[in-house]
């Protein structure tokens, strides 16, 4: 017993107290998938995953991505670190989603990780909404998501190599969001959340992680549209989480990062909650 003590703490010691920590939040050479990627918050941390070093697969469904994503792929371009690509993609299109991960992975031999970030919104009062309404919203935000992670495993299954699924939900799948009428998208959060830690229960032996990131309110083109919509629900907003302020879309690639490489080597089944302390009132 004390030798295998011993040797566990000879090797703690010595060669992880000499490891530097910044190595290991690199994604050099490394191939992700980006739902959502086009724009916002999921173009937001294709960036950050670039400068991270890795192949960037934006998928989207828009027709052209947003003018902000042809700077940074410009950027990327010149600085010869990441590389930035766009797939026009609809992710209730199964068969076509799975085709394209496919051939992404297929083009290195190797698929790293996801970020699935595409998701929709509707606000609108439960007693007004269609069963049409609800299926639209939980396939994009649910089963879209699945279908990609599944895609995604696959391949990683298929070419032995382990990764990271990080499943983008919200703080909306574990609270009722005060001011805003949107009970269909909330439950859709909340089924990502769940979908995380079962899909970490299956994969982990794969060597496959899967965690969900919970933002809280983000200035995002989405989220826009909602204050148009709903007057004064900016400043309810503002007022709602301990620092007083809606976040910016940068504020989460730090996250992002870490949950995709090795520095999470550990984390699975588990949902980063980050809202500026709104959950923690």
């Amino acid at each position: 017993m004390s030798t295998i003590h011993n040797s566990y703490s000879n090797n703690y010691h010595g060669h992880h107290h000499h490891q530097k920590v910044y190595p290991n939040f690199s994604l050099k050479n490394k191939v992700y998938v980006v739902t959502g990627g086009g724009r916002g918050l999921g173009l937001c941390m294709a960036e950050a995953m670039t400068e991270a070093g890795a192949e960037v697969h934006c998928l989207d469904i828009l027709e052209e991505p947003a003018h902000e994503f042809i700077e940074t792929q410009e950027l990327a371009a010149r600085s010869h670190v990441g590389s930035l690509h766009y797939h026009h993609i609809d992710v209730r299109d199964t068969k076509f989603l799975n085709d394209r991960i496919v051939e992404i992975a297929a083009r290195h031999d190797r698929i790293d990780g996801l970020v699935a970030a595409a998701g929709i919104q509707q606000i609108m009062p439960a007693i007004d909404y269609t069963a049409e309404d609800i299926t639209r919203i939980m396939d994009v935000n649910y089963t879209g998501a699945f279908m990609t992670a599944q895609a995604v495993a696959r391949q990683m299954i298929a070419y032995k190599n382990h990764g990271s699924i990080v499943l983008i939900a919200s703080m909306s799948g574990l609270i009722a969001n005060r001011g805003l009428i949107s009970p269909a998208y909330n439950a859709s959060k909340a089924a990502l959340i769940q979908l995380a830690r079962s899909l970490a229960m299956e994969w982990g032996h794969e060597g496959i992680r899967v965690n969900s990131l919970s933002p809280g309110h983000i200035v995002t083109p989405m989220v826009e549209k909602n204050f148009e919509e709903v007057p004064g629900l900016q400043k309810i907003w503002e007022r709602e989480n301990m620092l007083g302020r809606l976040a910016r879309p940068e504020e989460f690639t730090g996250a992002a990062i870490f949950m995709l490489s090795e520095a999470s080597s550990f984390m699975t089944g588990s949902n980063i909650v980050i809202d500026g302390g709104h959950t923690a009132w």
